[in-house]
């Protein structure tokens, strides 16, 4: 994993709670978070804040979200524009079809957004809703999974957070075999933009139908459950809790949502039955 490309340093002075500063200054490492502007074609899509590294997993895991892409040979080319030489290379990005294949302008107009899609906000601008739903599959296919697994799953992410170690401000998300291995890890300032790098990578390696579970740091939003949906990931484990869309949208496709997930127990807030002792 990339570490560096996603830490800059800044200088800063500690100070105690009344406001007295006790240290020099020093520099203090922090998370990067840049704009990646998507585009198709040559037409804009999409710009989300993100911490940069893994951009083309970033991007297929997104195109896949949104129901543009089934398939990674469906992308022909993600390639940064511009040179290296050139300034803010690197935060904009060309996608071009695989060959035979054609982008539906349906679907990119229903994706384009005419504001700035935050780290925290993956949603923001979107027309309806109503929208997502309709490109969900009715039933994600859950097996059983056994419940220790499950509860074990958010200890892959305490494993592997180098950025987050340094700096404190990433979160992380993985994708874990239904015997709780690791298939893929990835760390964003964006909880949505560390799941598509996650199933963008994947679904590039062609292993998206070995995800059993999905896990992620802080809560579970309604866009992370779809994300899930989406993929075929049966299972979502998280280390905080979930809004009531994300538990609404859970129960509706047959996902087991777990929140609250620590050593000691957890949270279940949809299809528990499917969870074996």
């Amino acid at each position: 994993m990339t570490v560096e490309r996603g830490i800059e340093r800044r200088e800063r002075r500690r100070h105690d709670a009344r406001g007295v500063a006790v240290s020099a200054p020093e520099l203090d490492e922090l998370a990067v978070e840049a704009p990646l502007e998507i585009r198709l074609s040559g037409e804009p899509l999409a710009t989300t804040m993100r911490s940069p590294g893994d951009d083309p997993a970033l991007v297929l895991g997104f195109l896949l979200a949104e129901g543009i892409v089934s398939a990674a040979d469906q992308v022909g080319t993600i390639a940064h524009c511009g040179s290296p030489e050139d300034e803010g290379y690197g935060n904009v990005v060309e996608v071009t079809p695989g060959p035979g294949f054609a982008f539906d302008p349906d679907r990119t107009g229903a994706t384009r957004r005419g504001t700035l899609v935050t780290a925290s906000c993956g949603v923001c601008g979107r027309a309806s809703i109503d929208d997502l739903l309709a490109r969900l599959p009715e039933r994600v296919p859950t097996p059983p999974l056994s419940a220790s697994v499950l509860a074990a799953a958010p200890s892959a992410l305490a494993a592997e957070q180098p950025s987050f170690a340094r700096t404190g401000s990433v979160h992380a998300a993985a994708a874990l075999r239904a015997d709780g291995s690791v298939l893929a890890l990835a760390e964003d300032v964006g909880r949505h933009n560390a799941v598509d790098k996650v199933v963008g990578r994947l679904l590039r390696e062609s292993r998206l139908p070995e995800a059993a579970i999905l896990t992620v740091s802080g809560r579970v939003s309604f866009e992370i459950v779809q994300k899930a949906a989406v993929a075929g990931i049966g299972a979502v484990a998280a280390v905080s809790g979930p809004t009531t869309l994300a538990v609404d949208l859970a129960e509706r496709v047959g996902i087991v949502l777990a929140g609250f997930v620590r050593s000691q127990g957890m949270n279940v807030y949809s299809h528990a039955d499917r969870l074996e002792s």
